[in-house]
């Protein structure tokens, strides 16, 4: 009876102990690139230095630290081309791509720097420039390692570049609300104890019934 509890006891827990071991994984201290699409931002699946946006799009990057695209967090703040490039006149041979710039929270940040406040601009470019160019033109300095990942936008952050974040170092983003807690040991370390505590018992009724 008592080996039939463990072994429930052990299934019940397996998923436990992996979801706590999920909850740890690394992530990447990035800009992430995002598309305006209609009233939603879309993950960009080319690099800026590739995308060349026609005159009215919306384009935005957001610095922070991720697991991947599908936890990577959006740009924040306002987002319509209207809005943005209204002191922006048309001028022919140009066209106009507003950009939402937001340097993340001061979770996200490396250690000792502090993210600058967000901003926006609205670039006025040639014809066939492409994300990186109209970027350049109104937040440099940008800076760019060997393979061409985008590292900085306006000289934020000083430096680093795309690196690994154990996942103990990300705090709950600020927008949320949340703030980072210390719950003492993990889920999976609790699970753990309790197994060998059960299996200690029940082999020591073993013991004892063949006594």
């Amino acid at each position: 009876m008592i080996r039939r509890t463990v072994v429930l006891l052990l299934a019940a827990l397996l998923p436990l102990s992996a979801g706590a071991g999920q909850a740890q994984a690394a992530g990447y201290r990035y800009w992430s690139f995002w598309e305006r699409d209609g009233g939603a931002w879309t993950y960009a699946t080319q690099g800026p230095s590739l995308v060349r946006p026609s005159d009215g799009d919306v384009q935005g990057f957001r610095f922070s630290v991720s697991e991947d695209s599908a936890d990577a967090a959006k740009p924040r703040g306002t987002a319509d081309f209207a809005t943005l490039c209204a002191g922006t006149p048309p001028r022919d041979g140009k066209k106009r791509v507003a950009l939402v710039i937001d340097f993340g929270t001061p979770a996200d940040a490396p250690s000792g720097e502090t993210p600058p406040a967000g901003r926006t601009a609205c670039a006025r470019v040639s014809p066939d420039a492409t994300t990186a160019e109209a970027l350049a033109s109104v937040a440099g300095p940008l800076r760019y390692d060997a393979d061409a990942l985008l590292c900085a936008i306006a000289g934020y952050p000083e430096k680093g570049c795309g690196e690994q974040v154990a996942g103990g170092e990300k705090s709950v983003p600020a927008e949320k609300g949340s703030k980072p807690t210390d719950d003492g040991p993990s889920l999976g370390l609790v699970a753990g104890i309790a197994v060998v505590v059960l299996l200690g018992a029940a082999a020591a009724w073993q013991v004892r019934r063949r006594a």
